[in-house]
């Protein structure tokens, strides 16, 4: 329990499973964990609940996260939702965004009695659950039941709401609003800044994938929005998002994908469940290896990804080990496709739109650490609005301690 961000009772549900008892063990997740059939697929289990399992220390932990997952999807197919009957306390709280930490601060207010609007941008709600990770990992289909048990509790969700152009922080509060919690998370992107990101074919792994999950590229033209995969696609980066990206170019039909990163297959910051994934099926994967300029054709569009090889030096203080750049190793690959996946950082939209509210230089909210309290009176955030691009339980821990 103690490397579960929301503190699972993890004995008490397996105990439940190994009786059969599938309900129950559903219902004493659910008591702290407001998504367990997102939560069993996504989370970073070895290095959460499972890397604290007793059975570690013998060899491989319990499945902690496919029991879990599999208790969730039980659920699903074997329970019909029921609407709960939760008195009203007659205060009413804003939430601004629908992913983890938005759906997990909206679910705890209102078993609380509160009144609870969530506000997202998209036409979907979900955020990142919807737009970012692909229906392979997680199915869009199971999203949408959380959703729906979430609006039996009385949760109002409107969509089409970008929160800081069409009303303002201000505005929610004019409207009588006793609380407001910012769960926008990380939707803008970052680039590398080398010649030729301008070029037709680079995207970044925000629109790359939301074309795909979210706009259904993948059906065009039966669906509106087109998605551009050449025979040769490069990612960048080495997270679970540059897996992503680089596992829906093999599926969109690209004959070659390459998952370019400036340190080791160590340092890779991705899971290494999602690691193995990508190289049993068929992503080349150029370790220490960064880009230096993107090279295009005459007419705009890209033709290929010129690098240079780095050396690792000694570890420095903090342990790790710092990339520079190999003299005499520059070369070029062709590719038609780049997708930049090396992090994200929060909108800047309503910290722009909104007088007083303090954050980082690099626009993450700065938050009370115990209860998620902004630096403006009855305004809270959390997830990656506050961490910068983080996991979706983090992002639902800190919705839970602000709900709070």
């Amino acid at each position: 329990m103690g490397g579960c961000p929301v503190n699972v009772w993890i004995p008490e549900f397996i105990k439940l499973v190994a009786a059969g008892d599938f309900a129950g063990a559903y219902d004493q997740i659910k008591a702290t964990n407001n998504l367990p059939a997102v939560c069993g697929r996504v989370c970073p289990q070895e290095i959460q609940c499972e890397k604290f399992c007793a059975r570690a220390r013998r060899g491989e932990p319990v499945a902690i996260g496919r029991l879990e997952r599999f208790v969730a999807d039980w659920n699903l197919t074997n329970r019909p939702l029921k609407a709960e009957a939760i008195p009203s306390n007659g205060k009413k709280v804003a939430v601004i965004g629908s992913g983890p930490a938005g759906l997990s601060c909206a679910a705890d207010l209102a078993k609380a009695g509160y009144q609870v609007t969530i506000f997202e941008a998209f036409h979907v709600p979900g955020g990142v659950l919807m737009y970012g990770i692909p229906e392979f990992r997680l199915p869009k289909a199971l999203v949408q039941k959380e959703i729906d048990a979430l609006k039996q509790l009385g949760v109002t969700i409107e969509t089409n709401m970008v929160i800081g152009k069409v009303l303002s922080l201000a505005d929610l509060t004019e409207a009588g609003y006793d609380g407001v919690f910012i769960g926008s998370g990380a939707g803008l992107p970052s680039f590398m800044n080398i010649p030729g990101e301008n070029l037709n074919g680079v995207y970044s792994a925000n629109e790359f994938l939301t074309r795909i999950n979210l706009m259904k590229a993948y059906q065009f033209p039966e669906t509106d929005t087109p998605v551009k995969v050449g025979k040769r696609v490069a990612v960048i980066g080495g997270g679970n998002v540059a897996m992503d990206a680089a596992r829906c170019a093999k599926r969109l039909g690209a004959e070659e994908v390459y998952i370019v990163y400036r340190r080791s297959e160590e340092e890779m910051p991705a899971r290494l469940e999602e690691v193995h994934h990508a190289e049993e099926e068929g992503i080349i994967f150029k370790m220490l290896t960064n880009p230096t300029q993107i090279i295009g054709t005459e007419d705009g569009w890209i033709k290929a990804l010129a690098c240079v090889k780095m050396t690792l030096t000694e570890p420095d203080e903090s342990g790790r080990r710092r990339p520079v750049e190999k003299p005499g190793s520059e070369h070029q690959f062709e590719v038609e496709t780049v997708v930049v996946a090396i992090g994200q950082s929060p909108n800047p939209l309503i910290k722009a739109t909104t007088t007083g509210l303090d954050t980082h230089a690099w626009g993450g909210i700065i938050v009370e650490e115990e209860t998620g309290a902004s630096s403006l009176a009855g305004v809270y955030a959390g997830g990656d609005a506050v961490t910068g691009a983080a996991t979706v339980i983090l992002a639902m821990g800190a919705g839970k301690k602000s709900a709070q």
